[in-house]
């Protein structure tokens, strides 16, 4: 098991519940458009959120971000350690730097000791665009080993310099080099991974390759913390992590499963999935909603189901647990199982 660190009050590591984090795309100067984007990800569900900090000036801003919301604030460092101490002292809940673009072990000793002081983490983040030439040379390439080897010496670094709240990432746009170096941190460091695939594209196929890349890894057990990286909205990060965590049963809240359609449908499957889908979004009820697209595959399929529709012509049938309840109108149908999901128990405590 890895070690506990705390951001703020979100927990990351040490057993605790895989946290969702996302990244603000409004520079902090522009303070309101940046705070009306990190409450948008926060209503959304965002626990942790990133902010890019290029220069103090950004960093004199972090303070209002800090103080009107609720989320911790992790401030993203590159290339000059003044900044980075800049951040501390306005407030920052954890650092995100790259030892090797920083300046040197005695800028990063004094990073280090400032974070210390102020008891927030340093998050150590590797990616192939930023590995020593040495490790280049030695591996022929950004491969796992070479990502790993790159994360483990500046782990080793940081604690060299009396920090121990460490939490580390290694991102590659290459699925299996990505899974593989995040194997590797897990068997030699007991530092809690913050994961995700890096320039994983846009929105269809991003989710699809952090699907497959966080998803591989938390199934066998590593992660502590994910970001869903997209070329997109970044709430499409937080909604997309989160149904992520419920899918493999790492996060309470509900699952919509729908069918795929064929000719004997007579319903809007997809339009009557997307509603439901929404308007479950902020719930946090443990249970399993069917819409299917008719009666042949409608009860019976989805008799695992908790609760769901089965589409007819211009009628849907409600049905609990494989049991038909009523026959509906198309038009009242999903204000009708809406009303009834919000009546239900939680599935985790239902006989």
């Amino acid at each position: 098991m890895t070690r506990r660190v705390l951001v703020g009050d979100i927990p990351i590591g040490g057993g605790a519940a895989v946290s969702v984090q996302s990244m603000l795309t409004v520079p902090l100067q522009r303070r309101e458009e940046c705070l009306a984007q990190a409450r948008q990800l926060q209503d959304a569900g965002c626990e942790i959120i990133r902010a890019a900090v290029p220069d103090d000036s950004a960093a004199q801003c972090l303070p209002f971000l800090i103080k009107n919301q609720k989320m911790p604030v992790v401030a993203d460092i590159h290339f000059d350690y003044r900044t980075a101490l800049c951040a501390i002292r306005a407030g920052a809940a954890k650092l995100r730097i790259n030892p090797g673009n920083i300046g040197g072990p005695q800028r990063v000793k004094a990073v280090a000791a400032e974070a210390k002081l102020a008891g927030i983490p340093i998050r150590v983040g590797v990616n192939g665009g930023s590995l020593e030439k040495e490790l280049l040379a030695k591996h022929g390439g950004p491969t796992a080993e070479a990502l790993a080897e790159s994360a483990l010496g500046h782990i080793a670094m940081l604690r060299d310099f009396g920090l121990e709240d460490i939490v580390v990432s290694i991102k590659s746009s290459n699925i299996p080099t990505m899974t593989r170096a995040c194997r590797i941190l897990a068997a030699r460091t007991d530092c809690p991974q913050h994961i995700g695939v890096t320039e994983a594209g846009t929105l269809t196929t991003g989710l699809i390759a952090n699907a497959m890349g966080i998803g591989i890894l938390l199934n066998e057990g590593i992660g502590d913390t994910i970001r869903v990286s997209l070329s997109a909205d970044p709430i499409h990060e937080v909604r997309g992590g989160l149904r992520l965590l419920r899918l493999l049963g790492l996060r309470q809240g509900p699952r919509v499963i729908a069918c795929p359609t064929c000719a004997r449908c007579n319903i809007d499957v997809q339009g009557w999935a997307l509603r439901v889908e929404n308007a479950l979004e902020s719930t946090q009820k443990n249970i399993t909603v069917a819409v299917m697209g008719c009666a042949v595959n409608g009860p019976g399929e989805a008799r695992e189901a908790d609760i769901g529709l089965a589409g007819g012509d211009g009628c849907a049938l409600l049905f609990e647990r494989g049991e038909i309840v009523c026959k509906l109108n198309a038009d009242e149908a999903i204000d009708v199982l809406l009303k009834r999901i919000g009546e239900m128990q939680d599935a985790s405590t239902m006989a």
